[in-house]
């Protein structure tokens, strides 16, 4: 059921995210990879409200159920976003990261705008799914909970948090997945090296904090492509291009207690795991005007 639901997000995502299959395609016509399938995936990302009945303590119930594991907490102070990241029930699936926007630490502006559209939903969605019947979850995941916003008030929050503004806009929708290249043979198994394969294939890179986002331990190393700017229809039928999503890559690195392992002996438990705040802080800035004004 857990594959059936991150092939249905996979696919979806795929759709309305131009450089994911770009990039596949690329590490393929590359020799990279043979197929998708061989691409491990790091983890995929959620962006979600805090508002009643919704949230982190919503969405996470679906991955508790099929085994996930509630790991570390992160605070953005600057994005007004808390976070945490969910171990996987076994290696072969991704780590999962859900962001929340601290709702009430906007202005009451913001806040009107925010709840005109999730107060529509009155009580916990997911309680209400067989979380046994992973097409009904599938449907869950590429849902709308709430009506469409107004270009006007997507512009009001965009100006105050870009972060509200995607996440009113897109709902619940998988915010982006991620290529782990340490995996990857020689010559691209590093970010450095990915990076430079990318921006030859004409890639665009988010290069908030540097394009090579750095844990201070030197051993998760984290870049991203800039969203790709979309076209959305909003209420009335105003259209206007947004920021769409974004594919990231990361460099697990081998930790030093394990470095007199052999390439073929080491596992992914012998590499650095977890996530690092001041990565992730500029990761998400990929679906943020002062990067994708590159794209325009």
């Amino acid at each position: 059921m857990l594959s059936e639901i991150l092939n249905g997000l996979m696919s979806r995502y795929q759709e309305r995210v131009p450089d994911v299959a770009a990039v596949i395609q690329t590490m393929i016509a590359e020799g990279i990879i043979h197929q998708a399938a061989d691409i491990e995936n790091d983890h995929i990302a959620f962006r979600t409200m805090g508002v009643p009945h919704l949230g982190v303590q919503s969405l996470e119930k679906i991955f508790l159920h099929y085994g996930y594991t509630k790991k570390d907490h992160y605070y953005f102070a600057g994005k007004k976003l808390d976070a945490w990241w969910y171990a996987p029930p076994a290696p072969q699936y991704p780590r999962i990261f859900i962001s929340e926007l601290r709702v009430k630490d906007l202005s009451a502006r913001a806040q009107e705008i925010i709840h005109s559209y999730t107060d529509e939903v009155t009580t916990d969605p997911v309680n209400a799914l067989n979380l046994d019947d992973s097409k009904a979850v599938d449907t869950f995941l590429h849902s709308g909970l709430w009506r469409t916003p107004t270009l006007a008030d997507f512009k009001t929050l965009a100006a105050e948090s870009e972060y509200a503004a995607w996440v009113i806009y897109n709902r619940y929708y998988l915010n982006h997945f991620t290529v782990s290249v340490h995996n990857l043979p020689t010559g691209y198994n590093t970010i450095a090296d990915f990076n430079q394969f990318l921006e030859k294939h004409g890639f665009v890179l988010n290069d908030a904090g540097g394009k090579i986002k750095a844990s201070p331990d030197g051993n998760l190393l984290q870049s991203a492509t800039v969203a790709q700017m979309l076209t959305a229809t909003f209420a009335g039928g105003d259209e206007y291009k947004i920021a769409g999503s974004y594919v990231e890559f990361a460099e697990r690195r081998v930790l030093p207690q394990f470095a007199n392992l052999t390439a073929d002996a080491v596992k992914r438990e012998h590499r650095r795991e977890g996530f690092e705040a001041g990565n992730a802080d500029k990761i998400f800035e990929s679906t943020y005007t002062t990067q994708t004004e590159k794209m325009s």
